[in-house]
């Protein structure tokens, strides 16, 4: 239940003589109940009243009957209008909203709106974003929209979602930003859409067959489920389509990022998270280079802002709408400074500075906090920790961690931040600890298997992960997983590479290992590791060596498309691409 209140709000004294029905000049009927009001008091609540009070109707006229609603809300209306708070619960959110709408009180509209935008979910989304058609809430149905195009994949499994009509539905398909984990999905969908109701939709399967992105399926699909299915092989017109479609992705099989060229069949959905690679250090010193990994696209973008300062041995974290940079190291002096990036404006701004100057640092985010952990101010490595507040734009001291560790890495789980590994000043620690910000305590777990500075550790599918580093002999490519629930670590599958210092983030559901220092020198080379298969795969390199990075995920972002890859869709179907464009397109 919520309960809201407008800019202003009515003196209780007209209140009171409402309920005393004192002064009251009118009475406004709604099937037999009766409501004393002061016109006056309606006037000022919504143009409707008003309207009715001094245009249409005889300025003694005192009862007013009132249609099209039930006496329950126009309680709630007129409490409002002279109380300027209303109750807006799961069971009349949605009448209170269409009575709001009926008598034009704006304020009861958006309250209720974004009480709905609240509940939004599979099931009621697409209800609700129909309802906004015929009750004007723009909010509402843009989030509504939104919510839609953002979790399509549960959508389709609702009831819902078969009462869409097929101009609704083709605009949906159609989107460059429909979250999709594989155009299989969106195939699927449009079949189960079209077997609802048979008879009258199959006329529209090749409008809307042409609207699924048919070259980012396997070959295996389209032939086996797709030019199979009844409904395309007995159609000339859809079997021409599925054919072409599986001519391109076979002239496409050895060279995959050739679809850029391909506005037809290939262009990539956007993506709903992008992977930025930030600074680090690139040949003698460090780099201000900032990369953005497109993971529907499979590349890197490059956006960096040359007004940048360069740092390595940086932490980077993304809160409320903004990249952080933490600590590092200049070339000159170790950091204690925090820089902001605005995602909108592509501009860095100062933040208030940390307490202590740390390179090497372990960062990450819990409840909307950025956590900044150990490093090396120059003199010493650090165990101290501290903790920075956006709203207020300060950092505060928490309890030092039991271990001295400068390149370690840090995540957080279950409520729970974990930090792994580093280095002491004497020797490559193996142990690990993990710090409760409900008791401001740190508690050692068990070591890990190997000892690892320049580790990379992240969450991923309820496990704490540490991958890589370097045990004072070798950089590895080992890498183990945290049971937080048995206190165990367990091996999983190395690594492609060796790799120490390297960022590390998961994406798509995706672990990824980005850049690094491999023993000999840095490295572009990227990796994902897939828990479902506990195998690594190749990704595609960014454009520089570069170790000492960090990493970070930007998800929600209102123009996350401006750091996507950008699909040139003026350019002509290219179905035979020859060997010489096919190494252009690889080489950007």
């Amino acid at each position: 239940m919520r309960e809201e209140q407008p800019p202003y709000k009515s003196s209780s004294v007209y209140n009171e003589l409402r309920f005393e029905e004192k002064l009251c000049d009118a009475i406004i009927k709604v099937e037999d109940v009766e409501f004393p009001v002061h016109k006056i008091i309606l006037c000022n609540c919504t143009p409707y009243f008003r309207a009715l009070f001094t245009s249409c109707s005889d300025p003694d006229k005192q009862v007013f009957n009132i249609p099209g609603l039930s006496p329950e809300m126009m309680a709630l209306i007129v409490d409002f209008a002279y109380t300027g708070s209303v109750s807006v619960t799961e069971e009349n959110a949605v009448e209170l909203l269409m009575a709001a709408d009926q008598f034009n009180v704006m304020d009861i509209v958006k309250i209720c709106g974004d009480f709905l935008g609240e509940q939004l979910c599979p099931e009621n989304c697409v209800g609700i974003w129909k309802f906004t058609k015929v009750h004007l809430s723009p909010e509402l149905r843009a989030k509504a929209y939104h919510y839609i195009i953002s979790n399509f994949e549960q959508v389709v499994l609702q009831e819902e979602f078969l009462q869409l009509t097929v101009e609704e539905l083709g605009d949906i398909l159609k989107r460059d930003d429909l979250n999709v984990q594989c155009e299989n999905t969106v195939y699927e969908a449009l079949l189960k859409w079209i077997s609802h109701v048979p008879a009258e939709r199959e006329q529209h399967l090749t409008a809307l067959l042409s609207k699924v992105r048919l070259g980012l399926m396997t070959l295996d699909y389209l032939r086996d489920n797709v030019r199979h299915n009844e409904l395309v092989c007995t159609n000339s017109e859809r079997l021409s389509m599925i054919n072409d479609a599986i001519l391109f992705v076979q002239n496409m099989t050895n060279r995959p990022y050739v679809f850029r060229l391909c506005p037809r069949f290939g262009p990539p959905r956007l993506p709903h998270s992008i992977l930025l690679a930030i600074g680090g250090w690139r040949g003698r010193g460090p780099t201000n280079a900032i990369e953005a990994y497109d993971y529907r696209a499979e590349c890197w973008v490059k956006v960096t802002n040359n007004l940048e300062h360069p740092r390595a041995y940086h932490g980077a974290a993304f809160l409320n709408g903004y990249i952080y940079s933490i600590g590092g190291f200049d070339r000159v002096g170790h950091l204690n400074s925090v820089r902001r990036f605005d995602l909108t404006t592509r501009t860095w701004n100062e933040v208030a500075p940390m307490y202590c100057r740390r390179c090497y640092v372990s960062v990450t985010v819990l409840n909307g906090f950025i956590y900044a952990m150990g490093g090396y101010d120059g003199h010493v490595r650090l165990s101290s920790a501290e903790r920075y507040q956006p709203e207020i734009n300060q950092w505060s001291l928490i309890a030092s961690m039991h271990e001295q560790r400068s390149d370690a890495s840090c995540t957080t789980l279950h409520s729970r931040i974990y930090i792994c590994g580093g280095f002491n000043g004497i020797e490559f620690l193996q142990t690990a600890e993990y710090y409760n910000p409900e008791t401001n305590q740190w508690t050692m777990i068990s070591p890990m298997n190997s000892r690892r500075s320049g580790i990379g550790v992240i969450a991923y599918a309820d496990h704490v992960f540490a991958v890589g580093g370097f045990d004072g002999n070798n950089r590895l490519r080992t890498a183990e997983a945290y049971n937080p629930q048995t206190n165990t670590w367990n091996h999983v599958s190395s690594m492609l590479n060796r790799r120490s210092n390297f960022g590390i983030e998961v994406i798509n559901d995706r672990l990824f290992a980005v850049g690094g220092f491999n023993g000999f020198t840095t490295t572009f080379k990227v990796e994902y590791y897939d828990a479902s298969t506990n195998r690594w795969f190749k990704a595609r390199h960014m454009a520089i060596f570069r170790s000492a990075l960090s990493c970070c995920v930007v998800s929600g972002h209102a123009n996350l498309s401006e750091y996507a890859f950008h699909i040139p869709r003026d350019i002509p179907t290219l179905l035979n691409v020859p060997e010489e464009a096919a190494d252009s397109a690889e080489s950007t």
